[in-house]
């Protein structure tokens, strides 16, 4: 599916200022876009990409209500958008890296730019990484890079590795392949997650080195990034000599960093929210894997999100009572 849209301006050109702004793309962050615009509030979802949730790289689900075939969380999830697009939501795969909660409107600081908004909802699941792998920190700014769209042109006629498994991986690399000598792609699961229009374009790069099953072990460099360390699939070790180490590898912690600590979260980094998963910052709201108390199932985050969508609009009308006429 094609997220990338025209967004829509204000009479002078300038971004428009939406009613509602969703960081994450998952089962919480469609179903509350779905919501959110079939009331007729304007709505974008910031999003890394398809398989950038747990329900996109799940591989079979069985027990999805309304569901009884069997299918891909990735097939689950573009059904779920599409609906949401039906309905005026409007998807960008951008990577949000900053936020100001407490402006008015709010500010979402992404890598495509900044986005205004009157209210928020963050849906970033669980799937950020608690540890980093060893010469990442020391040389980040130095060779090692999260945004190829950012940084990729510093790279022109060099080698450069890339590591994850997702779309939003295989996306950047593509980008850095207008720069790049040489891409190293280095998936560390023995299949990448993501479409099949972007595999075979990945694969059909020259420029492109596919590794897969290969796990990145460590960023070599002093003064900047002169090679990575690889485990292979066959258990051995290569050193690649490279410039750039471009990471977009997932954990399992909650995706709180772009948060900048604005909301307290909990011992284990998971945001707090009340009944109608709002916030300590009115206008703020958030859904899914990132909460503490969440059972992490896809029907359980949908849920999540469509509440507080009724909630966000609720609010955005000056209401009192959850009470909208979905029928319409």
């Amino acid at each position: 599916m094609d997220l990338h849209f025209e967004l829509p301006t204000t009479g002078d050109g300038a971004a428009s200022v939406w009613d509602v702004a969703i960081v994450g793309g998952g089962p919480a962050g469609a179903t509350a876009a779905m919501y959110a615009a079939r009331a007729d509030l304007r709505v974008i979802v910031l999003d890394k990409g398809l398989t950038a949730s747990a329900l996109g790289i799940t591989s079979r689900i069985a027990n999805y209500p309304g569901v009884p075939e069997e299918i891909s969380g990735a097939e689950l999830l573009r059904r779920m958008r599409e609906q949401a697009q039906r309905f005026g939501a409007v998807f960008v795969q951008d990577k949000v890296q900053a936020v100001d909660l407490e402006s008015d409107p709010k500010l979402l600081f992404a890598n495509g730019g900044t986005y205004e908004a009157r209210a928020v909802i963050i849906a970033t699941g669980s799937m950020a990484r608690g540890q980093r792998v060893k010469g990442e920190e020391e040389l980040l700014g130095r060779g090692v890079s999260y945004c190829a769209t950012c940084d990729g042109a510093f790279f022109r006629d060099q080698d450069v590795a890339v590591a994850g498994n997702t779309d939003e991986a295989v996306e950047e690399a593509l980008f850095l392949t207008r720069f790049a000598r040489t891409v190293h792609f280095l998936s560390p699961t023995p299949r990448i997650h993501a479409p099949e229009p972007l595999l075979h374009e990945l694969s059909s790069q020259p420029n492109v080195r596919l590794y897969l099953g290969a796990a990145l072990r460590e960023v070599i460099g002093g003064d900047h990034v002169t090679g990575v360390r690889v485990a292979l699939r066959d258990g051995g070790e290569q050193v690649l000599p490279v410039n750039g180490a471009f990471i977009y590898l997932q954990g399992g912690r909650p995706a709180t960093d772009f948060l900048g600590g604005q909301l307290p979260l909990n011992e284990t980094g998971c945001v707090r929210v009340d009944a109608e998963y709002r916030t300590t910052i009115p206008g703020v709201y958030a859904v899914g894997d990132v909460l503490c108390n969440h059972v992490k199932q896809a029907v359980v985050a949908a849920a999540e999100g469509a509440i507080a969508a009724m909630a966000v609009e609720k609010a955005l009308r000056g209401r009192k009572q959850l009470a909208v006429d979905w029928s319409k």
